[in-house]
């Protein structure tokens, strides 16, 4: 499974997870295994419970980013592509700012409304620029 792949069934269960408040996050990730027959990914479930465990942290960044935009009035879509990208800035080391940004843009360009990818990419922008993000520079041509 690739990493655009395994993004995607993030997604997926954080999107679910956003429309099923009653059950707990173990109940939609169990579920997501039994009756989706989804695979049991390292990064799918530490990304997926790691928003979770982290979500007052990841919504404060986005809220701060936003603009006069609370989370309440964002989208399912949106908000779950925007917390899989701030956890993975601000959680995840060996991924590149840009990489991260780049993904979450390609993702609400599959899965969101037309303004979705530049609201998206704002965002992203200002939350990457703070300076608590732990950046993996990649020169361009990809190599470092």
């Amino acid at each position: 499974m690739t990493r655009h792949e395994a993004r995607e069934a993030a997604l997926a269960l954080l999107f679910e997870r956003a429309c099923r408040a009653d059950e707990t996050a173990e109940e939609v990730y169990e579920r997501s295994l039994t009756l989706r027959e989804a695979k049991d990914n390292e990064y799918i479930r530490g990304t997926y419970f790691g928003v979770w465990r982290e979500l007052e942290k990841i919504d404060g960044a986005i809220s701060s980013a936003a603009n006069d935009w609370r989370t309440e009035r964002m989208s399912h879509v949106t908000l779950a592509i925007l917390r899989l990208a701030v956890y993975e800035l601000y959680f995840l080391e060996n991924v590149p700012v840009g990489v991260t940004i780049n993904e979450a843009v390609e993702l609400a360009k599959a899965y969101d409304d037309g303004a979705a990818p530049s609201f998206i990419n704002g965002i992203l922008s200002r939350v990457g620029a703070d300076p608590g993000i732990k950046k993996l520079d990649v020169p361009r041509g990809g190599k470092k």
